[in-house]
């Protein structure tokens, strides 16, 4: 099965709509920390990143007068869960493999508890990962999301991710034998 790319990812038209809406570059900032962490942790650098990158892809736009509302966001969000689908029918519909479109869109679930009591989620490496990820690039009151990127400059900063990626699919793995 031939590897999905970011940049494919990245040129759907639902990818552009809702990552433009939530902060195209708070997704690629995000993307860029997933594959140093993936790396670092000896991660699945794949899904981790395509879990980065679409993370926020189920956004709600809560703003009032023109401004991010943080404490609307927090009281009546659930993005991970509107992502997490999204997600996952994006990447059916590009024809990612679905046990690992399932996956991404787990770690997508989980990347936040601003859905949930805080400290109740039990994470994977991976989905610790997305979440350490995203935590590292916030900025106080959701300002991240404000950032803003053209898509070409958005598109070549993926491209180099996905080179990244493909490097290391390519290195021989050390045997835990």
């Amino acid at each position: 099965m031939m590897r999905i790319t970011l940049e494919t990812i990245m040129q759907h038209p639902v990818t552009q709509k809702y990552l433009t809406r939530s902060g195209l570059k708070h997704a690629v900032d995000v993307c860029e920390r997933a594959l140093e962490l993936a790396t670092r942790r000896g991660l699945d650098t794949d899904l981790a990143t395509k879990a980065a990158l679409l993370h926020d892809i189920g956004h709600y736009e809560w703003y009032t007068e023109g401004k991010w509302n943080y404490d609307l966001y927090r009281q009546n969000d659930i993005h991970a869960i509107k992502g997490a689908e999204r997600a996952h029918k994006l990447l059916i519909r590009l024809g990612e493999d679905p046990a690992r479109a399932k996956e991404i869109s787990v770690m997508i679930l989980l990347h936040t508890d601003s859905y949930l009591p805080p400290n109740r989620i039990q994470r994977t490496p991976l989905q610790q990962l997305v979440h350490d990820a995203d935590t590292f690039v916030e900025q106080p009151g959701g300002l991240h999301h404000y950032e803003t990127m053209e898509i070409e400059d958005a598109l070549a900063r993926v491209r180099l991710i996905d080179a990244v990626v493909e490097r290391l699919s390519n290195l021989p793995r050390i045997s835990n034998a």
